[in-house]
């Protein structure tokens, strides 16, 4: 955990000030409450079963997790670095070339909600254009833009993903059940298919191309 901070930190274009984290075991120890100490990083935790005290977190867990790895189990060496490289790619294709929109206002007039956000901009030129960010950060995220080709990020994405599958589908069982994501049970189809089906959606590729 501690090596996973570190090397979050040395990739922010800002300090890291303060962790909040749910409250799974992986995150509530002594080993990292020591360390947050020792860093003088603010360490918080959101209330039990309030999924909406990280709700900046939660609502990236569809775009940025489960669209581009699915559901599967990845519990061996050889699967753990294929996340590594894919997550390697994945933070330079959001942050530089997925732009969002943020929200800004909402007003409720009788039963009608109105939303308004922002211009939608990459987290890069928002944090270009923060106060809050030096300008030898700001330039080495410019200097970083300028080397990055979104082609080749997402041709590296898929290549990534394939590798991911292919070592999921190898792998063999160890017996232990997994219970299936909520929906529609999938009767009748395969593993690779649903992991196409998941990916697909991401790379607009085929996994049978790629994969041969």
């Amino acid at each position: 955990m501690h090596e996973a901070i570190d090397e979050i930190a040395r990739g922010l274009p800002f300090p890291l000030l303060g962790l909040d984290s749910d409250n799974g075991s992986e995150f509530i120890n002594m080993h990292l409450f020591r360390y947050c100490t020792e860093q003088g990083i603010t360490f918080t935790r959101s209330r039990p079963y309030r999924k909406n005290d990280n709700c900046y977190v939660e609502q990236k867990n569809w775009p940025v997790v489960r669209q581009q790895v699915g559901y599967a189990r990845y519990d061996t060496a050889s699967e753990l670095e294929a996340l590594r490289e894919l997550y390697r790619v994945l933070r330079l294709y959001v942050n530089f070339f997925q732009p969002q929109m943020k929200l800004i206002s909402k007003t409720r007039r009788g039963a009608t909600v109105t939303k308004r956000f922002d211009q939608a901009r990459t987290p890069h030129q928002r944090a270009v254009e923060s106060p809050h960010v030096t300008e030898a950060a700001k330039a080495a995220l410019r200097r970083t833009y300028l080397h990055l080709n979104p082609a080749q990020l997402k041709r590296d994405l898929a290549r990534c993903q394939a590798r991911l599958l292919q070592l999921s589908v190898n792998k063999p069982a160890n017996g232990k059940e997994v219970k299936p994501p909520p929906g529609p049970r999938l009767g009748g189809i395969s593993k690779a298919e649903v992991f196409e089906d998941i990916f697909g959606d991401a790379t607009g590729d085929c996994f049978e191309d790629i994969l041969t």
